[in-house]
């Protein structure tokens, strides 16, 4: 029997199974945010006007670029390019969304151990990361089912520079160039964490720039797979944001309906709840 059956204080294994359970309830319950409509219409003709506007780039590049701009890199397998090949290694979407659970496992385990407002500080970073981890997984789920519908073959499959290479459904890793999974990860991950943390948006976006121009210089996709990976991942991201903030998790919406991050836990509350946690 465990302490907390005979009357005393929860075990830790029953305060986890309590933090795990209630974290799935606030996830899938009913969203409650009295202005959830409008920020539904306010974001839905924002993601249908970008995805309209970056379709015609996509198309423009298939014709005007795609093939021209294979000559302007350097050849594959070229030994000087071992730093765009550590570069683009932060753009897979295994390492970052293992980094990202792993993150939020840690968060929860060392929570089940701390006091009441330790606690709700350390959940409420939680519930953040477990935003930036699903912010990344949806898009990455819908681009690999693109990549297999639409078989687009890389730079170089059949012989030649053709952007035109396609195999529809062909699931496999020689026609699944379009859209790029690494510009889908990064561009995902850069608006959900510019999303919580406005003042970071430069940096992500750079970082977000820099792993799709290192798949052009490795020869691994073209410019337009670029930008579909760009686009999927940014509005895959806007729709696990309105998630959230439709059940008053991490955001809230406002009047006009944009969708705002909700003040997190400061770092001197994050500083005192690592004190804890090293002294329990």
């Amino acid at each position: 029997m465990t302490p907390g059956a005979r009357g005393g204080p929860p075990s830790y294994v029953t305060e986890l199974g309590a933090i795990v359970a209630g974290a799935l309830r606030q996830l899938v319950r009913q969203p409650s945010h009295s202005r959830r409509a409008v920020a539904a219409r306010y974001w839905a003709l924002r993601a249908l006007l970008l995805t309209a506007l970056l379709a015609v780039v996509i198309a423009v590049l298939m014709v005007a670029l795609d093939a021209t701009e294979i000559g302007w890199m350097p050849p594959r397998g070229t030994a000087a390019l071992w730093p765009v090949r550590i570069i683009t290694d932060f753009g897979k979407s295994a390492y970052v969304l293992w980094t990202l659970a792993l993150l939020v496992v840690a968060l929860v385990l060392i929570a089940a151990k701390l006091g009441a407002w330790r606690r709700v500080v350390l959940l409420s970073l939680a519930t953040r990361v477990q935003f930036l981890f699903l912010a990344v997984l949806v898009p990455v789920l819908v681009g690999d089912l693109l990549k297999g519908i639409i078989g687009r073959g890389r730079p170089f499959v059949g012989g030649e520079a053709n952007p035109f290479n396609f195999s529809h459904f062909a699931w496999s890793e020689a026609y699944s160039s379009l859209p790029s999974g690494h510009a889908t990860t990064a561009f995902a991950l850069a608006f959900a964490v510019s999303a919580l943390w406005p003042r970071t948006t430069a940096w992500m976006f750079g970082y977000a720039i820099a792993i799709a121009v290192s798949r052009l210089v490795l020869l691994a996709h073209h410019p337009s797979d670029v930008v579909a990976g760009a686009l999927t991942g940014i509005i895959g991201a806007m729709a696990v944001r309105y998630w959230f903030a439709a059940r008053r998790l991490a955001f809230t919406i406002q009047p006009d309906g944009r969708i705002v991050a909700l003040p997190g836990p400061s770092l001197d509350q994050l500083k005192k709840v690592a004190r804890g946690a090293l002294a329990s």
